[in-house]
């Protein structure tokens, strides 16, 4: 309620404002666009919100050959543009020569180019939001590779665009090829936890009945902080690769190798940024069952399933897994909506208060860190 109250606040400050608010969401994002809306028009008032939404319309429609053009259809002149965008929503599709065509990452960034040069060069700063970053892995250079990742983000610094905010990052550094650009790497900790709560009632949140394992060395930032914020203990497993074959352009997995105490008899919490065909976090949770740990929670950021969800409901009835957590800032499937076993984090007020906190220029950094909201809730579930 205190939190609400000082978005209010914030939002009907009129001396602090940047410019009007105007929120651009292309066709991937119109469900999480919708939502962040629904909370910034419920902080608004009439004064600060004659037109009563923030969204802009908008389109990109496109010829039978596949051509496309982006269209702004209300004014944006002198606005403090926002523009979100899902590159990862392979449910949009459009004609090309008759057939039906579903939208690639490609198509998405060209999209959002379109609806940015659509804007102009009208409104008072321009800003993008990507939650999943457009050829994010892929993240350096090892042999004669495209960097798709840095060029995307300065080709959108020559467009005019300020600031870009993502979540979770497969790799923050990338934005050092934007050095003067802002750049924003948010990772929803707080929502993540406050779900798993929810959802779990009762975990025994302490270092006799939990523990946070990190699913490769990549991931250890993250799951460090978990660790951290609750007073439990870390492992981590690395990946045992066969580095004499290439297959899908990376050498194979060979096993996952555990560093840690032992897990017997706890609870494991399992995170990292993206589960895609989901081997990898399966093969995880079956070897901590090997070691005989209770009951396995999973969390990745942008949970894509690209191999269907089979393998999760086997696991699931097996009793190898106990949950997954996803976040909706990519698409999910209404299947996957639908499973017993996924449990989705809602970040949409939480972009909501930065878009609030970035258009009245002030500062993000208890967005960002959310130490001691964390604590407040921990404070709470376990009294």
């Amino acid at each position: 309620m205190a939190a609400t109250q000082d978005a209010q606040e914030l939002f009907n400050s009129h001396d602090s404002a940047v410019a009007p608010l105007g929120l651009v969401v292309t066709e991937g994002a119109r469900e999480l666009g919708e939502k962040i809306n629904a909370h910034l028009v419920s902080w608004a008032t009439p004064d600060n919100n004659p037109r009563g939404t923030f969204l802009v319309e908008n389109e990109c429609p496109r010829f039978s050959s596949g051509d496309s053009k982006g269209l702004i259809r209300s004014t944006i002149r002198g606005d403090d543009l926002f523009f979100l965008v899902d590159v990862g929503n392979y449910s949009c599709t459009y004609k090309l020569f008759g057939k039906q065509n579903a939208m690639s990452p490609d198509d998405h960034f060209q999209d959002l180019k379109r609806l940015i040069q659509a804007a102009s060069g009208k409104a008072h700063r321009i800003s993008v939001i990507m939650p999943l970053l457009y050829g994010g892995r892929q993240h350096r250079r090892s042999y004669r590779e495209s960097l798709d990742c840095a060029c995307a983000l300065q080709e959108l610094q020559a467009m005019g665009v300020s600031n870009i905010v993502t979540f979770d990052a497969h790799d923050s550094r990338v934005q050092n090829a934007v050095p003067l650009m802002g750049f924003d790497n948010v990772m929803p900790y707080y929502q993540v936890l406050k779900a798993l709560t929810r959802k779990i009632p009762d975990l025994k949140l302490n270092r006799e009945h939990f523990m946070v394992v990190s699913p490769d060395e990549g991931a250890m930032n993250r799951n460090m902080y978990y660790a951290s914020v609750l007073g439990v203990d870390l492992g981590m497993f690395y990946k045992r690769r066969d580095y004499s074959r290439v297959v899908n352009g990376r050498n194979p997995i060979v096993a996952h190798e555990y560093l840690g105490a032992s897990v017997e008899g706890k609870d494991i919490f399992i995170t990292d940024d993206i589960i895609s065909s989901g081997e990898s976090m399966l093969d995880i949770a079956y070897e901590l069952k090997k070691q005989k740990a209770s009951r396995i929670f999973c969390y990745a950021t942008y949970s894509i399933f690209t191999n269907g969800l089979d393998d999760f409901d086997k696991a699931y009835h097996d009793g190898v897994i106990n949950g997954v957590l996803g976040s909706n800032l990519t698409y999910r499937t209404d299947a996957l909506k639908q499973r017993e076993w996924f449990f989705e984090v809602d970040v949409s007020k939480y972009i909501a208060y930065f878009i609030a906190a970035v258009n009245h220029d002030i500062s993000v950094s208890a967005i960002i860190d959310p130490h001691e909201k964390i604590q407040a809730l921990l404070k709470k579930y376990q009294s």
